[in-house]
C-alpha cells in the first residue's frame, strides 16, 4: 500500500521545483507562468531569488518523501 505522506510530499516537491523553474524563466525569458498562484509567494524585487528558494525546497521535500517512502519499506 502506498504511503499518503509520500503521495503528498511528491505532489508538493512537484509542484515547488516545477514552479520554480517556471517563474524563472518567466523572470529572465518573459515566458508563461505555468503555476502561477506561486507569484504570491514571492515579494516584490526579490523574485528570483524566491523561485530559487522554491526549487532548493522542492528538492528537499523530494528528499524527505524518497526517506519515508524508505521508512516505510523498513518497517
Amino acid at each position: 500500500m502506498k504511503n499518503p505522506l509520500k503521495n503528498l510530499l511528491g505532489i508538493v516537491s512537484f509542484v515547488l521545483i516545477v514552479g520554480g523553474i517556471s517563474g524563472l524563466l518567466h523572470e529572465w525569458l518573459g515566458w508563461f507562468r505555468l503555476f502561477g498562484f506561486l507569484r504570491f509567494l514571492a515579494p516584490g524585487g526579490y523574485e528570483v531569488y524566491s523561485y530559487v528558494v522554491m526549487i532548493a525546497l522542492g528538492v528537499a521535500v523530494g528528499a524527505a518523501s524518497d526517506a519515508v517512502g524508505r521508512e516505510r519499506e523498513r518497517s
